[in-house]
């Protein structure tokens, strides 16, 4: 089950991520989403559980824990939409 970790610190590292969520269960994956341009984090990431049950877990236990001075915002990822042309785009 993958989740959604938002309102994540600027500061945090994966391992950092990783260590946090994995109180609570097997962590499969943990990334950070990172800005193209300047190659910093961009405040959010996911984090991955091999038992949903473990998933839930952190998700109840974190959901509005304040790390580093922000509340994180923790909750079932949901599914990626297909991405439509933007504006100015003739296709």
């Amino acid at each position: 089950m993958k989740l959604y970790v938002g309102n994540l610190s600027f500061d945090i590292t994966e391992p950092q991520l990783r260590e946090m969520f994995s109180a609570h269960g097997e962590v499969t994956s943990a990334a950070l989403v990172m800005d193209r341009d300047t190659g910093r984090p961009r405040g959010f990431g996911f984090v991955e559980f091999a038992d949903p049950a473990a998933a839930n877990a952190a998700i109840l236990a974190l959901n509005g824990t304040n790390v580093g001075g922000r509340d994180l915002t923790v909750n079932e990822a949901k599914a990626r939409e297909p991405r439509t042309a933007g504006a100015g785009s003739r296709w």
